[in-house]
């Protein structure tokens, strides 16, 4: 028991003067060199799958498996969202069908907004009604991919 109690103690004084040295004024820094563990030339996902969950456009990233998906949602009603896969290299829009928005806010009924594919074929657009009060707003994202039908509650912000 003697033993253990002087490796504890002498520890805790190891601890506490490396901190103190290394707070004083005028100490050396040590700089530690960072290596990232995937990079990607084109800002694209990287090479690593999951490895990045960076929103594109403003919204939040989300994933189902190997399928990102990212929703922006907007206070003026304007919702859209975005399929990658799991190197978030983008998906065109028609990978997913069905794709709707359900805003719920409080006191109120929900809003399902329908999304349909843009013009450009990369993302689902809809609008519904403005959103006065997102700290008490969520909104349910759904679709169907490969065939299997998907939904998820997200805080709107």
């Amino acid at each position: 028991m003697r033993l253990a109690q002087w490796v504890v103690t002498s520890l805790v004084a190891s601890a506490l003067f490396a901190f103190w040295s290394c707070n004083r004024g005028g100490a050396a820094e040590v700089e530690i060199p960072v290596r990232p563990v995937a990079s990607s030339v084109d800002g694209g996902g990287g090479t690593v799958p999951h490895g990045n969950h960076d929103p594109k456009y403003g919204g939040v990233v989300l994933m189902k498996g190997d399928l990102h998906f990212e929703v922006v949602l907007r206070r003026d009603g304007r919702h859209q969202v975005y399929f990658s896969d799991a190197v978030r290299d983008e998906l065109p829009a028609s990978f997913a069908s069905g794709v709707t928005v359900t805003v719920m806010r409080a006191g109120a009924p929900p809003e399902t907004v329908p999304l349909q594919i843009d013009e450009s074929g990369e993302s689902w657009i809809g609008r519904g009604k403005a959103v006065d009060d997102p700290a008490h707003t969520t909104v349910r994202v759904a679709y169907t991919a490969q065939g299997a039908p998907y939904w998820i509650d997200v805080a709107f912000k």
